[in-house]
């Protein structure tokens, strides 16, 4: 965290990128867009951009198309990635809707040009948008097949010069071992990039993590389902883990 210990006056970073699945989206019920889990998430950001905070983020497509499990079925990779982009700028849409009905103005920014959709990527526009407090939702990863959305996320927390990147998962931090199989599972309060790679923690794909690694960019892993848990780390309360240079 911040040299000076956060409060809600002066929440812990001032710019920050939150990365969550598409499989959040979908709630219990398997499959595709879930309206209320999602208004509760655009609930959880509004709570942090009340503080102030300027927020980008990536949301994955897996609720609707995965790409890798699309070539798995014998479907040639790069269509399959293309339109695994296509189902995250879906999800990026209903999340601008559920932040907008909340009177937050987003923007939806696509790596790939449509424009009667959304906006085309353009870095200085984005960063523009986000100093003026309006969140910036990107979305078909990086433009290019073979890119995960958690490497589209770390990217794009570089160019906009975010000070952390915020992975939103169902479980409260990083763990030696599953938490939902093993009781026994430790949870880690601080732990290092080469750590993640060297025992596979799984925490984002090994390209996403050696480019934070690379630009020293901290990564703190929390649990979405907690009320109130993005803005309380930003307060400085709350369970997690970070992943930085230690």
């Amino acid at each position: 965290m911040s040299a000076d210990a956060p409060t809600p006056e002066k929440p812990a970073y001032k710019r920050v990128l939150l990365k969550i699945s598409g499989e959040a989206l979908m709630g219990d019920q398997g499959f595709g867009l879930h309206p209320p889990t999602v208004e509760r998430i655009a609930q959880e950001i509004k709570s942090v951009h009340d503080l102030g905070v300027e927020i980008c983020l990536v949301i994955g497509g897996g609720n609707i198309f995965r790409g890798l499990q699309g070539s798995a079925q014998g479907m040639e990779r790069t269509t399959a990635d293309y339109m695994g982009m296509l189902a995250t700028v879906m999800n990026a849409l209903a999340m601008q809707g559920a932040l907008e009905s909340l009177n937050i103005h987003t923007r939806v920014i696509s790596a790939i040009p449509m424009d009667q959709v959304c906006e085309p990527y353009i870095r200085r526009r984005a960063v523009r948008h986000l100093e003026k407090k309006r969140v910036c939702v990107f979305a078909a990863g990086t433009g290019n097949p073979y890119f995960t959305t958690d490497t589209a996320a770390t990217l794009r927390a570089n160019e906009m010069s975010c000070e952390a990147i915020f992975k939103g998962t169902q479980v409260d931090g990083i763990y030696d071992k599953d938490p939902k199989t093993n009781p026994d599972a430790v949870r880690y309060d601080k732990v290092s990039y080469n750590e993640v790679l060297a025992k596979n923690l799984r925490v984002m794909d090994a390209s996403a993590i050696a480019l934070a690694r690379d630009n020293n960019k901290p990564i703190v892993v929390f649990s979405l389902d907690e009320p109130g848990g993005f803005a309380g780390i930003l307060r400085g309360e709350g369970t997690y883990t970070i992943v930085g240079e230690f």
